[in-house]
């Protein structure tokens, strides 16, 4: 696996907040259901704002939702 296919797969714990102007702790939002693709929003814990987005492609559900019926967790690098 390509290392670019591997670092868009990561989920971020903390962000840099331009309003707090430092690194914070985030929190994922479900933004936007598509077809082929979810869109999750990166807010900041202390001021709410949005510090980035990352988005699931239809493979990665379908992988992740066969492991969880299956009684076993996927971890996806």
């Amino acid at each position: 696996m390509s290392d670019r296919a591997q670092f868009g797969r990561l989920r971020a714990s903390t962000l840099f907040c331009a309003d707090c102007k430092q690194a914070t702790p985030v929190r994922e939002r479900l933004l936007l259901v598509l077809p082929e693709k979810e869109i999750y929003e990166y807010l900041c814990t202390e001021c709410s704002a949005s510090v980035g987005r990352r988005e699931v492609s239809a493979a990665q559900q379908v992988m992740r939702r066969e492991a969880a019926g299956n009684g076993r967790q996927v971890r996806i690098l």
